[in-house]
């Protein structure tokens, strides 16, 4: 495998990017929008380390997201409900197989060696049609911008989604129940038939799906070239974009990462 990760964080800076023997982990911590839930950060770097701890023993991406996400919750005191939390995509090398899991909006775009690809994310928070959510979509493409009345909307938001969370009626993401582990979304293809396995947060995604660059073009770019790609995206949102109204989303700048394994 060959394996370029470019990162570019905004202000919150809660993506994070691991390589570990046999592949690449990527999480994208959810920003906290009041003062009841900690930022992620502490909570995606210490996860992290335990994923990356624990697929270098196992073959089983989601029994090592199960117990990374115990040990995670037991080490900082977390409680379900109430705690932060993140997306968690897996490109993990086993073999003559080539095994992806997607936990949260993080998408994995696969190539196959026939040219064509395919495109793996989570989508079961967004299903859930959140009218909050609408809102502050409808709003910002109005053109009302990053006001105070957006800022109140994401609150109201995010404590309607914590209700709904690691529940089978609503959407499942790593908090501080390893049962959601369970719950990922898990692909495995045979190593001859990829080659090569995009890793993009939503922050990354939303972007270059909105400047119209394709996945097939983005699997071809060097680490500088994906350094330069989410620079690109981030002048857009800045310049062209900056009030959300062609892209609606929760802030200007989201973190943006992006992994290209190359088999």
């Amino acid at each position: 495998m060959d394996i370029a990760v470019s990162v570019l964080p905004a202000r919150t800076d809660e993506d994070r990017a691991l390589i570990f023997d046999d592949g690449v982990v990527v999480l994208d911590g959810a920003t906290s929008h009041g003062p009841d839930v900690p930022p992620a950060s502490e909570y995606v770097d210490r996860l992290g380390a335990a994923v990356i701890a624990r697929l270098n023993r196992h073959s089983d991406p989601a029994s090592a997201l199960a117990e990374a996400i115990s040990a995670t919750a037991h080490a900082l005191h977390l409680r379900p409900g109430i705690s932060p939390s993140s997306t968690v995509a897996v490109v993990q090398l086993a073999g003559d197989r080539v095994r992806v899991l997607v936990l949260g909006d993080t998408t994995v775009v696969t190539g196959r060696a026939d040219g064509t690809h395919e495109v793996q994310t989570d989508d079961r928070l967004n299903e859930l049609a959140i009218p909050q959510a609408d809102e502050y979509r409808r709003r910002l493409a109005s053109g009302t911008g990053y006001d105070e009345q957006h800022r109140e909307l994401l609150g109201e938001l995010q404590r309607a989604q914590r209700v709904c969370r690691n529940r089978d009626d609503g959407y499942w993401i790593a908090e501080a129940d390893p049962a959601a582990a369970r719950h990922a979304r898990i692909v495995d293809y045979p190593r001859d038939a990829l080659t090569w396995v995009i890793i993009a947060t939503d922050g990354a995604r939303d972007t270059i799906e909105a400047l119209g660059i394709p996945w097939p073009e983005v699997a071809e770019r060097s680490q500088a070239d994906l350094d330069a790609l989410l620079a690109q995206c981030h002048a857009w949102e800045a310049d062209s974009d900056p009030d959300g109204r062609q892209l609606p989303r929760a802030k200007q700048h989201d973190d943006k990462t992006l992994a290209v394994v190359h088999l």
